[in-house]
């Protein structure tokens, strides 16, 4: 189970989202970004499904279809020295394991690179996503998991919402978490996280 009181700092591609209990620099501007509202699209059904949570299960892949997302799943946790693991590759993704699996209740958060210096990587058009649009989990049960939009949010790193992203649901929740904004070309971090926030919806 996910405990705020447990110190985890989740870094990608310089991209800093501190979570409360772990101390560490944050790059980037003091205000707030872009707030976490609903995208535009013309795409905004939302499904009347049930929808029953599900028992914990690793989750192994993820596909974003208008996207054109299709990737394995890491584990990330943290490594002995108390630092955060991050996905291995640019072209996959990572699900941070302390925190609940896709399909239970809670926030459940996938992180992923934006781009490298060989171009773009696996979250680099998670930007684009609008409300409506589906996003899919496949557990290691077998079990697939239906997640839509709800809203997109860019946030500079000084204002990060910490318990927007990790904070407890009353509701199966899934956080997608890249860099963006804009890239400072001095210190080669990007001063902006991009948050994908969805609500589990039946199939």
């Amino acid at each position: 189970m996910f405990t705020w009181a447990a110190s985890f700092a989740l870094v990608l591609t310089s991209c800093v989202a501190l979570v409360p209990g772990q101390s560490g620099q944050v790059a980037g501007a003091s205000t707030l970004a872009k707030s976490p509202t609903s995208s535009n699209s013309s795409n905004t059904s939302s499904s009347s499904h049930a929808v029953t949570a599900l028992s914990r299960s690793v989750p192994v892949h993820l596909s974003i279809p208008a996207i054109g997302v299709s990737t394995g799943l890491q584990q990330l946790g943290l490594l002995a020295n108390g630092s955060p693991q991050v996905p291995s590759g640019w072209h996959i993704a990572g699900w941070y394991k302390l925190g609940p699996s896709p399909g239970q209740v809670g926030s459940s958060v996938i992180i992923g690179h934006v781009d490298s210096v060989a171009g773009p990587a696996v979250f680099y058009r998670l930007n684009q996503l609008k409300k409506g649009n589906r996003v899919l989990v496949k557990l290691a049960d077998g079990k697939t998991v239906t997640f839509q939009v709800t809203a997109l949010g860019e946030y500079l790193k000084a204002k990060f919402p910490l318990n927007l992203v990790y904070g407890p649901r009353s509701y199966p929740a899934l956080q997608l978490v890249t860099c963006g904004g804009t890239f400072d070309s001095q210190t080669h971090h990007y001063l902006s996280s991009i948050v994908a926030f969805t609500k589990e919806v039946g199939a």
